[in-house]
């Protein structure tokens, strides 16, 4: 039981929460041990607070789960963890999760509230609201950049950052409902019979260009980049994710979970690596 309690909290969605990491590495402070020590203990502070909202949201949708193919094998779905174990576990790693943070620090504690409520909103009624559900997604992820960012005294991270990280998260919810568009109806996901694949291409057009340009910008225009401009050749690395993330959702159809495409895609992951060393050698290299 053990085993599949932990598969219920979603281990591989952790990854999602690297994002509590973007203040650490663009204020320069990755090689600072005590700035590192502190981004890492909130990112596990994420990770065990967004178990908990994945056990919760598994207890509220388990009559919609058992109707779908392939979440119907999903632990609580299935009968292989009690809802009662479930529900007790989730408040356990939220009580643990909220302790830590207040520890660290008094703005993480209220951060880390502020997420698990939304979330349970969102698990409850606000995933079923069509454009909202996106757009709480996106908020999430804002939330996770902020949470990196109260934990440590940020000198240079620039305020667009936010908007390329709301925008990408966007990019990422839009692609992962038109997924789903193919593979489940009405009443495993009540919202997708709001969207079309027509709405959602549009949106994603829409968010996917405005990324690009957002992160252009701060290339050349952050006040705290090199003054060499050098930030500018991390662009066509974004560019290819972007591409290839779309190529992905609208030809393979995949991308109902982004995370899965992050461990699988061996051209996604290679980008992304690539990516994270351009830009760590221009911030920590470069003069």
């Amino acid at each position: 039981m053990l085993k599949y309690l932990f598969k219920a909290m979603r281990p591989r969605q952790w990854t999602k929460n690297a994002f509590i990491f973007a203040a650490l590495v663009f204020d320069r402070q990755l090689l600072i041990l005590n700035s590192f020590e502190r981004t890492f203990v909130a990112f596990a502070v994420f990770c065990l607070l967004s178990s908990s909202v994945y056990l919760m949201n598994d207890v509220f949708d388990i009559d919609a789960d058992r109707l779908h193919p392939i979440k119907k094998d999903r632990p609580i779905a299935s009968g292989k963890v009690a809802v009662g174990l479930a529900v007790g576990t989730s408040v356990a790693l939220l009580v643990i999760s909220l302790g830590v943070a207040y520890f660290l620090s008094p703005e993480l504690a209220l951060i880390s509230s502020i997420y698990f409520i939304v979330n349970l909103a969102y698990s409850k009624w606000l995933k079923h609201v069509v454009i909202i559900d996106v757009l709480v997604i996106a908020f999430g992820f804002v939330l996770r950049v902020v949470a990196g960012v109260s934990v440590i005294q940020v000198e240079r991270f620039s305020p667009w950052l936010y908007i390329v990280m709301a925008l990408f998260a966007l990019f990422l919810g839009f692609g992962k409902r038109r997924s789903e568009m193919s593979v489940e109806n009405n009443v495993t996901r009540k919202v997708l019979s709001g969207y079309s694949i027509a709405f959602i291409d549009q949106m994603i057009t829409i968010v996917s260009a405005t990324t690009i340009i957002a992160y252009s910008l701060y290339t050349f225009s952050a006040p705290n980049l090199p003054d060499n401009y050098l930030m500018m050749l991390s662009i066509p690395f974004v560019l290819y994710g972007i591409f290839r993330y779309l190529y992905l959702i609208q030809i393979k159809n995949a991308g109902g979970e982004p995370e899965e495409l992050l461990l699988t895609d061996h051209p996604l992951q290679a980008t992304i690596v690539l990516w994270g060393l351009v830009c760590i050698a221009i911030f920590y290299f470069s003069k």
